[in-house]
């Protein structure tokens, strides 16, 4: 029952709301379109299943968001590795473990010591 004016979501009839048979209409034009692939460059990825899509120019197999191969939060976290601009709060992270390691084993050497006190005494 797919007409021009309600698309995919004619099959709910008059059920839901437009509203939401509006999102769906929103959602599944997006999902169902040909996406450009990240390694061959060409519009041929399809999707597959919820995360997962297949280039059928070259093959690849790989994952993204639910409805599109790229999301928002992705293309962040892709153009904070190309900067690096991560790596110095990876360091400063790095610096806080190692410090939480030492006192650890110093408290731990300090727990020796007094338990060798108390059975001296």
């Amino acid at each position: 029952m797919a007409t021009k004016k309600v698309k995919t979501a004619g099959r709910f009839l008059a059920r839901y709301g437009v509203g939401i048979r509006k999102r769906i209409i929103k959602i599944e034009s997006k999902q169902k379109k040909r996406h450009k692939c990240p390694f061959c460059g060409k519009k041929a990825v399809k999707r597959l299943a919820a995360g997962l899509y297949q280039c059928r120019a070259c093959g690849k197999k790989f994952t993204g968001g639910a409805y599109t191969p790229k999301t928002m939060q992705g293309t962040i976290v892709k153009k904070m590795v190309e900067q690096k601009s991560f790596v110095p709060l990876v360091g400063e992270l790095l610096a806080k473990a190692e410090k939480t390691e030492e006192l650890a084993e110093e408290e731990q050497q300090l727990n020796k010591q007094e338990k060798e006190v108390k059975e001296n005494v």
